[in-house]
């Protein structure tokens, strides 16, 4: 498995950067050459950058440099390797140490130690990355401020936290009925689906209790109206469990059913455990927002009148009077939410939020997840059954690639949103016709993406990205650069014989036939003449496995000839 990374080298020494290339390019190496730490500074700010190599034999300057980098960074999972020459005093390395380096080379350069040192912390970087997403998981982003500061985390009072709650219809009935595994499966299913609705609404997922998931909005403070957020999250829940019963109805199979209660009020927030960590939040609302979920009938939601009271009039409720709170004692009055009211939903049915009150609740405009599921299903579905190359598991690799190479390039989150929309589509056009594929596609995006909060200049830039894919034409910004990259991606690749194998197939199918020999000078020619990976990144990570197919395809026409 192929591991991404940015290798800054602070260096002025070209023979030194050379022989430093000729070791490490390639095997998903980006490898960044500056002269002097100054200039690192705004290269740090815009990509994640995980190794720095930072030559010290100059030691005022070099040291220099290791403690600019420890001083703007925020990092911790960065490595600083120095490098000097082989003779030089032990006393440079020591002090290159205790400046915050982890380790040195020297030159000339040991070609396998080297690659096995870099090998070594490109492995504790992505670990540290893995342990980064696993806190992510498990705390608000203000907690791990907050420790990262501080080293604990001081309990915090929210005067207007959202609870919400959901349980599953007579669960205990249906865990009798159903093996462990297929249990566990089935709530698996379900909650991972919910935590993408809660993480697309900016809610914080609290835990998982039995059949029971808990989650809260406005606890980080960051994102407006908690409540209005809690609700369209709530809605999307109940809908897509309404949704997976429709289904199984119609399939003549068992199906679940689901509870949903939400209450405001004041909550406290903390951690509890001193060995494993747990973020928690209690308080009396916590009691009510369960309460008003078991009391609720089944497909159904329930709020409290203090949601009503900061919900504005963008949801359609129906009253239900004041419902007694069992041990802790008195009413509260609850109401039934049913819908978005139409004017403030998209396409006008109720179900998902228009693009102003997303944009009103400090979500992005664009409902990328929404638009994903819905191009994909159209994609699974009316693509020729009879493309071996074009089909979805093509746009889901170029959609991978161009996550890998905007992060390693620095590209921004809403311009990353636009070139993985841009990959989704890009191949649509295949369902209408196979030749000049790419205006079909263009003419989806423009009809499909405003029902999904793209604005009309998203979609220009959509539609552009889209169009550089023709072979005819050739990328001018970076976003269609990398657009051309990951659709290319597969050329520097060791796999890149299989797929090739597969574009010949459908290529076939659709009268361009080839013997071995025209299939090999083919291939050369468009590898030699005709392509080329636009990014430094591109370039970097695969032009020497671009490089190695061509000899092989070489080598392969010297055997048929």
């Amino acid at each position: 498995m192929e591991r991404f990374i940015n290798i800054l080298i602070i260096n002025n020494n070209h023979t030194l950067n050379s022989g430093l290339k000729d070791i490490l390019a390639g095997k998903g190496n980006n490898l960044l050459f500056i002269d002097t730490s100054e200039k690192a500074i705004p290269l740090m700010k815009k990509k994640e950058i995980g190794i720095f190599i930072i030559n010290i034999e100059n030691s005022s300057n070099g040291l220099d440099a290791i403690a600019s980098i420890k001083n703007n960074t925020t990092l911790n999972s960065s490595y600083i390797i120095v490098v000097a020459k082989e003779d030089t005093t032990g006393a440079k390395f020591v002090k290159g140490m205790r400046h915050g380096a982890v380790d040195y080379i020297t030159y000339p350069f040991n070609k396998n130690l080297i690659q096995s040192k870099i090998e070594v912390f490109k492995t504790l970087y992505y670990k540290d990355q893995r342990i980064g997403q696993l806190l992510n998981n498990i705390f608000p982003q203000y907690v791990l401020e907050e420790l990262a500061a501080n080293g604990k985390f001081s309990p915090k009072k929210i005067d207007n936290g959202v609870v919400l709650f959901t349980d599953f219809v007579d669960f205990s009935l249906k865990a009798k009925s159903l093996k462990p595994i297929h249990l566990i499966q089935q709530l698996e299913k379900y909650f991972t689906k919910f935590d993408e609705i809660i993480i697309k609404y900016k809610l914080e997922k609290i835990k998982t209790i039995g059949d029971s998931y808990m989650a809260t909005a406005g606890v980080n403070g960051n994102s407006p109206f908690p409540a209005v957020r809690a609700c369209l999250a709530a809605l999307e829940i109940r809908n897509f469990i309404q949704t997976e019963q429709d289904t199984a109805i119609a399939l003549k199979k068992d199906f679940w059913e689901i509870r949903i209660g939400l209450h405001m009020g004041p909550i406290v927030a903390g951690i509890i455990g001193s060995s494993k960590y747990s973020f928690d939040i209690w308080g009396d609302t916590v009691n009510i927002a369960a309460r008003a979920e078991a009391n609720t009938k089944k497909g159904s939601i329930t709020i409290t009148k203090s949601i009503i009271q900061n919900i504005g009039d963008y949801f359609e409720t129906t009253p239900r009077g004041k419902i007694d709170i069992q041990k802790r004692g008195g009413t509260i009055e609850m109401f039934y939410l049913e819908k978005i009211i139409n004017e403030h939903s998209m396409y006008q049915e109720g179900m998902f939020p228009s693009t102003e009150l997303r944009l009103n609740c400090g979500l992005p405009s664009m409902d990328f997840r929404q638009m994903r599921e819905h191009i994909m299903n159209r994609l699974k579905s009316l693509l020729p059954e009879n493309l071996s190359y074009h089909k979805l598991r093509h746009s889901l690799d170029v959609e991978k690639a161009v996550k890998r190479f905007s992060k390693l390039e620095g590209i921004e989150n809403e311009e990353i949103t636009l070139l993985k929309t841009a990959a989704l589509f890009h191949d649509a056009g295949f369902i209408v016709q196979y030749d000049d594929n790419e205006d079909f596609a263009i003419e989806m995006v423009k009809s499909m993406l405003p029902n999904f909060g793209y604005s009309q200049k998203q979609i220009e830039i959509i539609a552009t990205i889209i169009n550089s894919t023709k072979p005819s034409v050739k990328p001018t910004n970076i976003l269609e650069e990398i657009m051309s990259d990951a659709d290319y991606d597969y050329l520097g690749r060791s796999d890149y014989t299989v797929i090739a194998n597969k574009l010949r197939e459908e290529m076939t199918l659709y009268g361009y036939n080839f013997s071995e020999i025209e299939w090999v000078n083919y291939q050369l020619n468009f590898l030699e003449n005709k392509h080329k990976f636009y990014t430094s990144t591109a370039q970097n990570i695969r032009e020497i496995g671009k490089r190695n197919t061509i000899n092989k395809l070489k080598l392969s026409l010297e055997n048929l000839t």
